[in-house]
């Protein structure tokens, strides 16, 4: 039986999504709670990797079940054995042929700004503060230029094992929600730590440290060195895997 999740999680506590020696991950968690409850080892295969930090609103994984199992009974059960930052959303039956990973078509990610002089003792958890006025309007011209397909090297972190840099984005968008930067943007896949990148480089538009124009320049570099610093991962979250 192919069963598909839909996980929810703050990413604060964890070295990621993906099972790794030196600390706490989602995958292991989760791994962990399914091996209680099922009584066998049972590995999951996620739709991707979030980093250290990072959340998630609709992580999507699979995994295989020896037999057939009561789906609800799961859903609860799994939501009573892991810690109360992960979340199982939804339990669902899918073809055998179903991979969370290869059969994903795009990805969904929204990283949030906290615009304002003071920082905020309840969003601190979800967002970067960035205590400069940021000029909207600069940061809407030159995120234009990301759409389409292009070679992200500019916003490729070091060691990310991408087998190649170009990527298509979909569509990306940043509006003004109360005093909330939020810069969303779908793409079919991501590089390592490119949202976060090409965010920290749209703040130094927003503080007027660099024009639209030189950002769309980045592009062309293919030159990590050349683009802005990392936005913080806490900022971050996977809003949904689409198939």
């Amino acid at each position: 039986m192919n069963i598909k999740l839909t996980i929810e999680y703050d990413g604060t506590n964890y070295h990621g999504w993906q099972i790794q020696p030196n600390g706490p991950t989602v995958q292991e968690i989760l791994e962990q709670a399914l091996g209680k409850f099922l009584g066998i080892k049972v590995r999951v295969n996620g739709s991707g990797r979030t980093d250290a930090g990072v959340h998630a609103l609709g992580q999507v994984a699979n995994f295989i079940a020896p037999e057939p199992v009561d789906l609800r009974r799961l859903n609860k059960g799994l939501n009573a054995l892991t810690p109360h930052d992960i979340m199982v959303r939804q339990v669902e039956s899918v073809p055998d042929s179903f991979d969370a990973r290869r059969d994903a078509k795009s990805r969904l990610y929204r990283y949030r700004i906290w615009n304002h002089p003071v920082p905020s003792a309840f969003h601190q958890r979800f967002s970067w503060h960035v205590h400069d006025r940021l000029d909207l309007a600069s940061m809407q011209e030159a995120i234009r230029f990301l759409e389409g397909e292009h070679d992200f090297g500019s916003f490729q972190a070091a060691g990310c094992d991408a087998l190649h840099p170009v990527r298509r984005i979909y569509f990306n968008s940043l509006d003004l929600e109360g005093d909330f930067l939020v810069y969303t943007v779908e793409a079919t896949a991501f590089l390592r730590h490119m949202v976060r990148n090409i965010v920290g480089t749209l703040v130094e538009v927003g503080k007027g440290e660099r024009s639209a124009v030189d950002f769309a320049g980045l592009l062309e570099a293919k030159d990590r060195t050349q683009a802005g610093p990392t936005a913080p991962a806490h900022g971050l979250f996977l809003v949904e895997v689409k198939y």
